[in-house]
């Protein structure tokens, strides 16, 4: 995901690099065919969101990537890797604005599976690896790290606020948002794609495979 969101920001005037790397983009889809996503029979049905960003990680114009991922009980059936739409100044704030993103995409999430008759009747956990942000979250008084940031990631307070999502802390070697952020080495690569839910269809015996 994050190889081609990356891979897409060079459509218009690629170089011999970039299409390198596709052909390497391709050959891994051509060795994972075999691959699915796993879905559980009889886990929990909870809305789980995993958050994570890199910090200035495009070397063009030095803005963050925000990465985020949420499970329903057990494999993941929303995902996104986005460049964000400004500079951050600290890794706190990458992660600030990286986690307001998942908030709306938790609130959407909510609606969506309220009409499906699974309505989430506790705030939606997001985990986050940032304490900073997560303090940030919780106490408005911190004015001099964040008055210069776009109002419209600040509601995620108000959500905070109204139990509509509650933000923890996770570590960074168990957050798995990080596979949207940049890239991984292949131990650590192939470790989160298993926390998502990936694996060879062969062997998801008992459950649904997509």
């Amino acid at each position: 995901m994050f190889a081609a969101s990356l891979l897409a920001r060079f459509m218009h005037c690629p170089t011999k690099k970039h299409y390198g790397t596709a052909k390497r983009v391709l050959r891994y889809i051509q060795g994972t065919i075999d691959f699915g996503i796993e879905y559980q029979k009889g886990k929990e049905a909870i809305l789980i969101g995993y958050c994570d960003s890199d910090w200035s990680g495009s070397q063009d114009d030095m803005r963050s990537t925000s990465g985020y991922a949420f499970s329903f009980g057990s494999g993941a059936f929303s995902w996104a890797s986005v460049k964000q739409h400004s500079v951050a100044l600290s890794t706190a704030e990458a992660e600030y604005v990286n986690a307001s993103e998942a908030t709306t995409q938790a609130i959407f999430l909510r609606f969506v599976l309220e009409d499906f008759g699974e309505l989430q009747t506790e705030a939606t956990p997001l985990m986050l690896d940032n304490t900073s942000a997560i303090s940030m979250t919780r106490n408005p008084v911190f004015h001099q790290k964040t008055k210069h940031i776009n109002r419209k990631y600040h509601f995620i307070r108000d959500a905070l606020q109204d139990g509509v999502v509650d933000l923890r802390y996770c570590k960074s070697k168990e957050q798995v948002a990080d596979i949207f952020t940049k890239a991984l080495p292949k131990d650590r690569f192939n470790y989160f794609r298993g926390l998502l839910g990936v694996k060879i269809v062969n062997n998801l015996e008992g459950s649904v495979e997509v």
